[in-house]
């Protein structure tokens, strides 16, 4: 997953405090229903990009724990 802006993957942090942030402001409501929907669609957008660093660093730490298993 790639950050619309720069092509960049934000980091695992990064992409998890914009997503606490987007939950904050759908849960807060006083958005319009577009407004809404592309603050969802950001958050899904997030949390696959958290949900691929941590299917990546549980990878990483299953080549190192067991390198025979390939």
């Amino acid at each position: 997953m790639t950050d619309e802006t720069t092509g960049d993957t934000p980091s695992y942090e990064d992409a998890r405090a914009e997503l606490v942030e987007v939950v904050r402001q759908l849960e807060a409501g006083g958005t319009t229903l577009e407004e809404s929907l592309a603050l969802w669609e950001r958050g899904e957008k997030l949390a696959t990009v958290c949900q691929d660093w941590i299917d990546g660093a549980r990878e990483r730490l299953e080549a190192v724990l067991d390198p025979d298993e390939d």
